[in-house]
């Protein structure tokens, strides 16, 4: 049973943001404080990801833990009311997150995602291991064409 009627509840779901939410802001933020630069939900890419980084071919979705059923999360709660549509509802999400990822990765984009609970829990430490995951795999593959171009030649 839900505590509030249902006109007040739909003022509030409507309330809901998708687009530059606290998560996103802060590590847009933080990303454009350490030099990275980055387009924001690109139309032209599956599941128009949260920041596209063009120079590092990486994309970054900040997810919202109980959006997208972020797995052990206290945050992932299960609505007591109207229990069969949110499942459909949140599996439906799941569903389009998968298909989006795969496609991002058939065309050779890195996915990163950020949690929600992760910047609540320990955001500087999760915004410095966001900007290395960003840059390390950049690196590794400089490594590997040089060495590459080196057994060739």
């Amino acid at each position: 049973m839900d505590i509030v009627d249902s006109a007040t509840r739909s003022r509030m779901m409507s309330g809901i943001q998708s687009k530059n939410t606290k998560p996103e802001m802060l590590v847009r933020r933080y990303l454009h404080a350490q030099g990275f630069r980055y387009r924001l939900h690109t139309r032209e890419l599956p599941g128009s990801p949260d920041l596209v980084l063009p120079k590092y071919h990486v994309v970054i979705f900040v997810h919202g833990c109980f959006w997208h059923r972020h797995a052990s999360c206290r945050f992932a709660t299960q609505p007591a009311s109207n229990i069969e549509r949110w499942e459909t509802k949140f599996q439906s999400n799941l569903e389009r997150d998968a298909k989006n990822m795969a496609a991002l990765q058939a065309k050779g984009w890195r996915v990163l995602v950020v949690w929600e609970c992760e910047l609540k829990r320990e955001p500087l430490d999760r915004l410095q291991r966001l900007a290395s995951e960003i840059t390390q795999q950049t690196i590794n593959q400089l490594e590997f064409i040089k060495l590459r171009s080196e057994c060739s030649g």
